[in-house]
């Protein structure tokens, strides 16, 4: 669950967005921007993240935009920034995207 969980440090922060691949540093969260093979595609890949944020307690900031693209925007809201919690959900999404 996302509640209680320690912000990470700036240090933490940049060694696992290094682990990821595709991610970025947006402020106090993490984004990714997925591009789909259309309009179709993009809303089914987004179906797939919602069991498993939910499943987390976690719920992104999802944008379906330019019919294809899917930018996820990640961050703790009860922890006012990034939590390990964030990196995990990033990972699982990065498994689903391919």
């Amino acid at each position: 669950m996302a509640t209680n969980l320690p912000k990470l440090s700036e240090e933490e922060i940049t060694r696992k967005l290094a682990g990821l691949k595709g991610w970025q540093r947006e402020g106090n969260a993490i984004t990714k921007e997925i591009v789909c093979g259309g309009f179709t595609p993009a809303t089914a890949f987004v179906a797939k993240i919602a069991p498993l944020a939910d499943g987390m307690d976690h719920h992104p900031d999802v944008l379906i935009h330019k019919y294809k693209r899917v930018k996820i925007t990640l961050w703790t809201h009860s922890a006012g920034g990034l939590t390990q919690n964030d990196f995990d959900l990033a990972a699982k999404i990065d498994a689903l995207a391919g």
